[in-house]
């Protein structure tokens, strides 16, 4: 039975920037790889309304673009507001989190770490805790969170929960695809030397790769597993 996987990201490049090394390889050995935005990732920004609906359809389309060089079987898009989550009653975003597991039936999610900068990270981190419950029946057995390079490390320390990771996975066959991955959301990225550059992400990759005894890797933080 082929396994299926969601990935819960707020915006369109966190599923990459987090874990599309591990989405590639996953999809590569047989998994039905689904990814859900919940936020538009783009209403937050300056400008009219107009420029706001092209720049929503064009991140859209780069999602996609980055999303089918992955392997990703679906995707799908929310229109909870950008960097509002915080004014979404976390019973709404955890019931559109429900909603999703119920059709797709994942054995492993992968979201946001607790502590990132981003508000809309921490909030949907806080709505797929909720919704994985470890419940009799419940499909998910395995709960991850993953790093946001220019969100998960510039959190002060003390401040929230630090990114400690105890998760790896080996990136080294699909970095490349990650990093094309990547350049689907040229907008997106920023010049070196920003973490959310394309040699900074690589940078980071060799790093978490390099604590583990292998080329590359992806970190994440184990919520649960039910072996």
């Amino acid at each position: 039975m082929t396994q299926s996987i969601l990935v819960l990201a707020a915006h369109p490049d966190d599923e990459v920037l987090g874990c599309g090394g591990t989405i590639a390889k996953l999809a590569d050995e047989g998994a039905a790889v689904h990814v859900a935005f919940l936020a538009d990732g783009v209403f937050s920004r300056a400008g009219e309304e107009q420029a706001q609906q092209r720049e929503l359809a064009s991140r859209r389309a780069a999602a996609q673009k980055s999303c089918d060089i992955l392997g990703v079987k679906s995707v799908s898009f929310g229109d909870l507001p950008d960097n509002r989550l915080d004014t979404i009653p976390l019973l709404e975003i955890t019931q559109a989190v429900e909603a999703l597991i119920a059709k797709h039936q994942p054995k492993m999610v992968f979201t946001h770490h607790a502590g990132d900068v981003n508000v809309d990270h921490r909030r949907l981190h806080e709505a797929v805790v909720t919704a994985c419950r470890p419940q009799h029946g419940h499909p998910v057995k395995t709960l991850l969170c993953f790093e946001v390079p220019s969100s998960t490390a510039w959190q002060l320390p003390g401040s929230a929960p630090a990114f400690t990771p105890n998760w790896f996975v080996d990136i080294s066959i699909t970095l490349v695809r990650k990093m094309t991955a990547l350049e689907a959301y040229a907008d997106e990225l920023r010049a070196w030397p920003h973490p959310r550059s394309l040699q900074g992400i690589e940078h980071l990759a060799h790093w978490r790769g390099a604590t583990v005894g292998v080329d590359a890797a992806e970190a994440f933080m184990l919520g649960r597993q039910l072996a």
